[in-house]
């Protein structure tokens, strides 16, 4: 059986459910919330909402090059609260900064959001992905309260337990022929170069955002099979290690499924995705896709624009808006 979950707003995955749930983590008594509910709490300084869970999964954020969604991710920072925060990989992309330095103020306000995370008493373990592998030097020690690691482990609040890893590993090119890994990345870039300029025409004809990069995923045979073989070996890795399932990321696709007992969960990226994983305190995973979110405010400013062109700039005022005032009680 595959069960797949994407969060527009939440959903869960957890094998033989449905329901959701809360329990709080022992090592942040201040955080737990009534069991049996999911914690959502309104900013007093800002008035939005904000999120909280038990644990949070983000990778390929890809710092250090122009295609980093620091937008998206600042408002995810700022929005989700969590105990426990992994960063499972390319957090920072060494490969680009040696070719070319770019590192302006939205990326040290990222790198701020996490550190701040951090002196809050949010854990913090960056598991290293190929992209930051200049940092494997540096496995086992800690700086500004974030742990660095070559992989992890996690058991969630119902006990299952998963083996937390980046998954350049399991991808034989990266592990065998680097060349061919770093020629690859040009081209990906190059993708992302050409859907940057595309969605600027998409935005002029009044058209949504769309991805060429998922759209190739999703359509060149080569990448599904890529794709398909990647969960295969990662689930077979922790199903021989004894694991209930595995979190991983390094393909820039977010999926969460269970095969023959192994719970594959991916977290996605921040370049074009912009997903994370969540878990909820009764441990359930979920995705949080806040591209999707993105897009969903972009198609309601598409349309109201398309609205105030077809009424000459004039848009009808709210229903709360053309009520009359209510006359003060006596």
């Amino acid at each position: 059986m595959t069960t797949v979950a994407r969060v527009q707003p939440p959903l869960s995955f957890r094998p033989g459910t449905t329901t959701s749930g809360d329990h709080g983590h022992a090592g942040h008594p201040h955080r737990r919330p009534p069991a049996g509910q999911d914690r959502r709490t309104v900013d007093s300084r800002t008035g939005g909402e904000r999120r909280q869970y038990r644990t949070v999964f983000i990778s390929d954020l890809h710092l250090g090059t122009r295609f980093c969604r620091t937008d998206l991710l600042l408002d995810f920072l700022d929005t989700v609260d969590c105990d426990h925060l992994f960063l499972v990989g390319d957090i920072v992309d060494g490969w680009r900064l040696r070719r070319s330095w770019f590192w302006d103020g939205p990326h040290n306000q990222v790198v701020q959001a996490i550190l701040a995370k951090a002196a809050a008493g949010t854990r913090v373990t960056w598991v290293i992905g190929n992209h930051d592998e200049c940092l494997m030097a540096y496995a086992g020690l800690a700086f500004g309260g974030i742990e660095l690691v070559r992989e992890s482990e996690h058991e969630l609040a119902d006990g299952r337990r998963f083996l937390i890893v980046h998954g350049d590993a399991f991808d034989m090119v990266v592990r065998y022929a680097k060349g061919v890994a770093l020629l690859g990345d040009v081209a990906y870039n190059l993708a992302l170069r050409t859907n940057r300029w595309l969605n600027i025409a998409r935005r002029r004809l009044g058209l949504p955002y769309w991805s060429l990069s998922a759209y190739l995923k999703q359509r060149v045979k080569e990448a599904v099979d890529f794709i398909n073989r990647f969960e295969h070996a990662v689930t077979d890795e922790a199903r021989r290690r004894g694991y209930d399932g595995v979190v991983c990321g390094h393909i820039h696709h977010a999926d969460i499924r269970e095969t023959d007992g192994i719970v594959y969960a991916n977290d996605g990226d921040w370049v074009e995705s912009c997903t994370a994983i969540a878990e909820t305190r009764d441990g359930r995973l979920q995705i949080l896709d806040w591209g999707a979110r993105a897009r969903r405010r972009e198609l309601v400013a598409l349309a109201r624009a398309r609205r105030s062109q077809t009424t000459g700039g004039l848009l009808p005022a709210p229903a709360d808006a053309r009520r009359p005032a209510r006359e003060p009680a006596a």
